[in-house]
C-alpha cells in the first residue's frame, strides 16, 4: 500500500442507512462497466439483486440480508463507471467492505457474499425487539460515555457508544430499555436522541456472536495487498496488508466505528479531498462537521462525476 503525502485523494463508502429504491439505475443504464459489477453480484449471490436495488419492493431492500450486498454493489458500480483511483479508501461501518474492493484488497464477488452472511449473522445475533439503536446530538463524547456506562451499571443490561461520526453525533446501540433510558439522561444533559430504525444493536458488545461466526468465512476467503491506503473503522489507523484488513473487518462487528477519528487522521497524513461515492450524502455530510481541513464531494449517479473529476485535478495540483 502506497505512502500517502499532502494532496492526497480520499473515496469514502457510505453504510446501511443509505439505501433507496433505484439505487445504481443511472450507472447501470449509462456504463458497461456499472452494469457489469451489477452482473457480477447477481451471479455471486444467485438472484437478481440489480432488480431489487432497481425495482424493489423498499421492504425487501431493508432487510439486512438485503441492503448490504445492495449497497456495496451500488458503490462499487458507481466506483467502476466513474473510472478514477483514490490515493486513500475508507468506508462508513458496511462502507468498508467497499473500500477493501477499491482499494484491490478484496474481490467484489466475495465481499458480496461477505455482506450477505454478515448481515444475517448480525441480524441472528439478537433477536428483533431486544435491542436499539439511538443517534445522540449535541453532546460530546466524554460526557455520553459516562451516561452509557452509568446506566449499563444500573441496568445489568448493554449500551454503549457505537458510531463516533462527528463531533456531536454520536450513535449508541445495546439492549432496548438501556438505550432508551440513556437517550433519557443524555437529554437531561443537554442533548437530542433519535431512535434510529432498525433492527438489531450494531457495534455493541451484543454482536460479539456475530463476529465470532462472521470469522471463518473471512479466513475462508484471499485478501490482498491492496494498490491505496486503507483506514479501518475499528482502530482509526491505516492497515499495511490484507491480514489486517481482514482481522479489522471481523472486528468491527462488535466494536465502535471511529469515523470522526479516522478522517482527523486522513487529513493529518496529507488527505485535502474526500468524494463520497453511493446513495445520500450522509458521510460528506460528516466530514464537514469533523474538519475544516479538507474539502468533501459526492458521486451518486453519472451527472456528478465531472464535478468530482475537477475537485480531484485541484486536490492533485
Amino acid at each position: 500500500m502506497a505512502e500517502i503525502q499532502r494532496g492526497s485523494v480520499a473515496f469514502v463508502f457510505p453504510g446501511q442507512g443509505s439505501q433507496r429504491v433505484g439505487m445504481g439505475r443511472e450507472a447501470f443504464e449509462e456504463s458497461t462497466l456499472a452494469k457489469a459489477i451489477f452482473a457480477a453480484a447477481d451471479d455471486a449471490l444467485g438472484e437478481s439483486l440489480s432488480q431489487l436495488c432497481f425495482e424493489g419492493p423498499e421492504d425487501a431492500l431493508k432487510l439486512t440480508r438485503n441492503t448490504q450486498p445492495a449497497i456495496l454493489t451500488t458503490s462499487v458500480a458507481l466506483l467502476r463507471a466513474f473510472g478514477e483511483r483514490p490515493d486513500v479508501v475508507a468506508g462508513h461501518s458496511l462502507g468498508e467492505y467497499s473500500a477493501n474492493v477499491a482499494a484491490g484488497i478484496l474481490r467484489l464477488e466475495d465481499a458480496v457474499r461477505l455482506v450477505r452472511t454478515r448481515g444475517e449473522l448480525m441480524q441472528a445475533a439478537v433477536p428483533v425487539g431486544v435491542g436499539a439503536m439511538a443517534a445522540i446530538l449535541k453532546m460530546e463524547r466524554a460526557p455520553l460515555e459516562a451516561v452509557c456506562a452509568a446506566v449499563a451499571a444500573e441496568r445489568g443490561e448493554v449500551v454503549e457508544c457505537v458510531n463516533y461520526n462527528s463531533p456531536g453525533q454520536i450513535v449508541i446501540a445495546g439492549h432496548a430499555g438501556a438505550v432508551e433510558a440513556a437517550s433519557e439522561r443524555a437529554k437531561g444533559a443537554g442533548g437530542r436522541a433519535m431512535a434510529l430504525p432498525v433492527s438489531a444493536p450494531f457495534h455493541c458488545a451484543l454482536m460479539k456472536p456475530a463476529e465470532e461466526n462472521l470469522r471463518p468465512y473471512l479466513d475462508a476467503i484471499p485478501f490482498a495487498a491492496g494498490s491505496a491506503t486503507l483506514y479501518t473503522n475499528v482502530d482509526a489507523a491505516p492497515v499495511r496488508s490484507g491480514a489486517e484488513a481482514r482481522d479489522a473487518l471481523a472486528r468491527q462487528v462488535s466494536r465502535p466505528v471511529r469515523w470522526d477519528e479516522a478522517i482527523q487522521r486522513m487529513v493529518a497524513e496529507g488527505v485535502t479531498l474526500f468524494v463520497e461515492i453511493g446513495t445520500g450524502t450522509a458521510l460528506t455530510g460528516m466530514i464537514k462537521r469533523t474538519t475544516e481541513g479538507a474539502t468533501a464531494v459526492s458521486i451518486q449517479k453519472p451527472a456528478d462525476f465531472e464535478a468530482a473529476r475537477v475537485a480531484i485535478a485541484a486536490a492533485r495540483g
